[in-house]
């Protein structure tokens, strides 16, 4: 069976730190594009629980296109993190965002790495500088955050500074495109980087909505998913807006919609999640689920994931191998 189509410079092991959901989730993508993985967790169930989750998460990638270099059985288990990382190319670390555990793993494996090993973090919290602070040299240490799951979103975003060698991130898109990923670079450290800002934002407002009567929190659900969200989907808010314009142009909508949008944004809420309104929210979630658990749940969301990304791409023309990859 070939494997490790596309991969830059000779990349066959990755080792993924942290076993939970994300790392589970990009154990099953490394493993489905045709990659060894060595995977470190400290507890004792993390052999059953990723080898489950790459189970049940094999069909879907299959289904994507992404599992014809993959062997779900490519993969081993290490109690110590600098076991883990020794054979690698490329390290995915998705231990738990707090700064000291980073900084803790981060001195336990540098001397155990490979020269030219890159190392990245999936942290959606934490800054860049912040994580640099645990390395005696951060030059092969990046962020690469995903989207939740990250064997389905294609989404990476990817941050370096002028503290990371160069060629690093270039090298790492590299990687995430021979695995079927999307990415796109942070020039600038922000918290929470560029797509959870984005969905931050729209959160605020739907819980504001809620917490002030306008609509039940199912609605505001069906809200985004059966409106913009379809477009969002396909095309981000410039050019959709763009498209709005009727074919004269953004400059345009912003003319005609422009007052519209500053009497939109100046009434925009600005909710705290506090006891009373996690209690409302949690309860109209619980309604929404209608008796699902949440692995009926899951599948769900997985399945309608899966079947938008064939309709996009297909779409666009592209082959079944490249369904989750966008044009850059």
């Amino acid at each position: 069976m070939e494997r490790n189509v596309g991969f830059p410079e000779g990349v066959r092991v990755a080792a993924v730190l942290g076993a939970g959901t994300i790392g589970a989730s990009w154990t099953a993508l490394f493993l489905a594009s045709g990659l060894e993985v060595d995977v470190f967790d400290p507890s004792d169930a993390t052999e059953p629980f990723v080898r489950d989750y790459v189970e049940h998460a094999w069909p879907y990638l299959e289904r994507l296109g992404l599992a014809s270099h993959g062997n779900p059985n490519l993969v081993k288990f290490f109690k110590k993190p600098e076991e883990a990382v020794a054979r690698a190319q490329f390290v995915q670390e998705s231990v738990p965002e707090r700064i000291e555990i980073k900084h803790d793993l981060f001195r336990q494996i540098e001397d155990c790495l490979e020269p030219t090993t890159v190392v990245c973090s999936s942290a959606s919290g934490l800054l860049v500088k912040e994580m640099q602070q645990g390395w005696k040299n951060p030059g092969r240490f990046i962020l690469a955050h995903p989207f939740n799951p990250p064997h389905l979103i294609p989404l990476v975003e990817l941050l370096g500074n002028e503290k990371t060698d160069e060629g690093v991130v270039e090298l790492a898109e590299r990687f995430y495109a021979a695995c079927g990923k999307t990415t796109i670079r942070v020039n600038k450290e922000v918290p929470g980087h560029v797509a959870n800002r984005l969905q931050a934002a729209l959160w605020r407002e739907a819980i504001h909505l809620v917490t002030h009567g306008v609509a039940s929190v199912a609605d505001v659900d069906k809200a985004v998913s059966a409106g913009p969200g379809l477009r969002w989907a396909v095309m981000g808010p410039h050019m959709l807006f763009n498209l709005g314009s009727g074919g004269s142009g953004l400059s345009v909508f912003c003319e005609r919609l422009g007052p519209s949008f500053a009497r939109w944004w100046e009434d925009l809420g600005d909710p705290r999640l506090d006891a009373d309104v996690v209690a409302a929210l949690t309860q109209g979630v619980r309604e929404e689920e209608g008796g699902r658990d949440f692995y009926a749940l899951a599948r769900e969301r997985d399945r309608k994931i899966v079947e938008v990304c064939r309709a996009i791409k297909a779409a666009q023309g592209l082959p079944s191998e490249s369904l989750m990859q966008s044009e850059k």
